[in-house]
């Protein structure tokens, strides 16, 4: 029986072989049916290269798409024919010099009586490549800067050389000195010589003077003073040497500030003066138009996690006419209402910017009645694309289940947190990490809790996306008796584990459920966009749960499909999710509308 079912599954593999080979044949012989009847056929040499066969077809074939005039005479239609014959093959051997072929023969004829039938043989000839390279850069620069740059020219010799090889190393070049010491910095003469498959490149490059930063000269300030714009300049210090990163990473403080909302930052070289040393210096012109310094705004909503919701806010930059930012505001949730409110001091003279809050909140999730205050003061600052914050807080809490008393917990935490937001070309990206601890008498608990987040978004094409998430999390205590809920861990719900209820994994304790000591969960989901439609599809599956007993830690699986609506800003969802171990499914959704 063993040796029969063998012979049935070779048999079988060279069926699919044989019927593989066939339909192979069909296709090919199709193809080159279609090729004989396509306006252009192609015939190139055998030292043409695939990638340059490819070329010439994609973009030669828009040349042929114009129709023949109605009712043309025979000498106007040949008249068209060789115009055609000629265009195609001047733009063929334009395109062949580019990819460094600049002694390429094409040759051009008619196949029939239509002017769009046309047959191209192509011969490139040899490829050219750079033989030497004559770089000179004059002017004041360092000759540890100026050895760097004539390291770094990109089309040395021996390469091949390609028209669009040769802009972007004396673009390159000329950058570097542009955005660094030498703003005046110019290409004084550039020629290549080609010949014979050899290219003789000369340039020539003048740096002009190299500048220093003077004062910022400040304009449109009605509202602030100018020392509040001064807290944003880190790098454009006056005397330091100037760089374009530096005007760049001003600009972008100051957008990025609640205070302004249009900000132009440039160099102004016509008003620069020579110092003794021989440099330029150059003021910094700020150019600011200021924000509006009071905003109240109103919003309703709807979750699937916390139910129904209206909210009032209010955001001032300029409390007490101090350039104090102040965001503050009311929510109001089936689930969950909060009050809440943040002071942020004007940036210091150093990197961080410090703030003052307060929260009340006050819950009612999965039996478990949570009444709340906290107050804390942190500090953070941005340092590239990792934001760092510490924070020190005290939080006192009222717990209350059905099926057991009245606790309070209090506990005096101080936390640590960095958030990593890099540019990844392939899609988006954040990392998270959280340290925090709490120990007595100040505390009811002395415990560590440790908490990371990770987010990855793949863009696979212009319309599909995959995103993963992964997160975890540990309490180190003896217990979680004494410790708020607020450090604790629950799961379940849309931005978790979808498939179960908002904050319904945890520790059961008879229809309640509480926050237990571990986290653990991770998400996979596909995205489809229709074409030319802010609507799409996708399917996910997620995995985790929240408990307090290792032993007994199982990851619930949940899974589904839900559609996705978009704008430039935000993107809704509405998901159907299977519980597994809720046997059950649910809907997941999150919908608001500011005004």
């Amino acid at each position: 029986m063993k040796l029969a079912g063998k012979r049935t599954i070779v048999r079988f593999f060279f069926s699919l072989w044989f019927y593989f080979r066939v339909a192979c044949f069909f296709c090919a012989f199709f193809l080159f049916d279609l090729a004989q009847a396509a306006p252009l056929r192609l015939v190139f040499s055998a030292d043409t290269p695939l990638e340059v066969q490819k070329d010439l077809e994609a973009f030669l074939s828009r040349y042929l798409s114009r129709e023949d005039a109605a009712g043309a005479s025979p000498e106007e239609r040949e008249r068209a024919r060789q115009s055609r014959a000629f265009e195609l093959e001047k733009t063929g051997s334009e395109l062949l010099a580019t990819e460094g072929y600049f002694d390429a023969r094409l040759e051009a004829r008619a196949r029939n009586e239509s002017e769009d039938a046309f047959t191209l043989w192509v011969h490139p000839g040899r490829l050219t490549r750079v033989v030497s390279v004559d770089l000179a850069l004059e002017g004041v620069l360092p000759e540890e800067r100026r050895s760097a740059l004539l390291a770094a020219w990109r089309l040395g010799k021996d390469a091949v050389f390609r028209q669009e090889d040769w802009n972007a190393a004396k673009e390159a070049l000329l950058q570097d000195l542009l955005e660094k010491d030498f703003p005046d910095a110019r290409i004084v003469f550039s020629e290549a010589r080609v010949e014979n498959g050899a290219a003789r490149l000369v340039v020539r490059f003048e740096s002009g003077a190299a500048y220093r930063f003077g004062a910022l000269e400040i304009e449109g300030l009605a509202r602030y003073s100018p020392d509040l714009v001064r807290r944003y300049n880190k790098r454009a210090r006056e005397g330091s040497p100037y760089s374009a990163e530096a005007l760049s990473a001003l600009r972008g403080a100051l957008e990025n500030s609640p205070y302004f909302s249009l900000v132009s930052v440039r160099l102004d070289r016509e008003s620069a003066r020579e110092d003794e040393r021989g440099f330029r210096i150059a003021p910094v012109r700020v150019t600011l138009s200021e924000r509006a310094a009071h905003q109240l705004g109103f919003g309703v909503g709807v979750s699937s996690n916390t139910g129904a919701r209206a909210e009032i806010n209010w955001r001032t930059a300029d409390l007490f006419s101090r350039a104090i930012e102040m965001k503050g505001g009311l929510r109001l949730e089936t689930l969950r209402q909060s009050l809440y409110a943040d002071f942020f001091l004007p940036p210091g003279e150093g990197a961080y910017r410090y703030a003052l809050g307060f929260l009340l909140d006050k819950s009612d999730i999965r039996n478990l009645k949570l009444t709340s205050g906290a107050l804390g003061i942190s500090r953070s600052r941005q340092s590239g694309h990792i934001r760092h914050s510490q924070n020190l807080s005290f939080i006192t809490e009222r717990e209350e289940s059905p099926d057991r008393s009245i606790r309070r917990n209090r506990a005096l935490s101080l936390n640590f947190s960095w958030t990593w937001t890099p540019e990844v070309s392939f899609g988006e990206h954040l990392s998270q990490f959280q340290l925090g601890s709490a120990l007595k008498p100040v505390s009811d608990q002395n415990f560590v809790r440790v908490y990371a987040l990770a987010r990855q978004r793949f863009y696979l094409s212009p319309r599909d996306s995959l995103m993963l998430r992964a997160e975890s999390g540990i309490v180190l205590a003896d217990s979680r008796e004494g410790i708020p809920q607020n450090f604790l861990f629950r799961a379940g719900g849309s931005a978790s584990v979808r498939g179960y209820a908002y904050q319904s994994l945890g520790v059961k304790e008879g229809r309640g459920t509480l926050g237990g000591r571990y986290l653990m969960t991770f998400s996979g989901e596909y995205t489809r966009w229709f074409a030319d439609s802010p609507w799409g599809a996708a399917i996910f599956m997620d995995m985790g749960n929240a408990g307090d007993d290792k032993k007994l830690f199982r990851l619930a699986r949940g899974y589904g499909a839900g559609a996705r609506w978009r704008n430039q800003s935000t993107v809704l969802g509405l998901d159907a999710a299977y519980g597994e171990a809720a046997r059950s499914w649910r809907l997941h959704f999150a919908f608001e509308v500011p005004f």
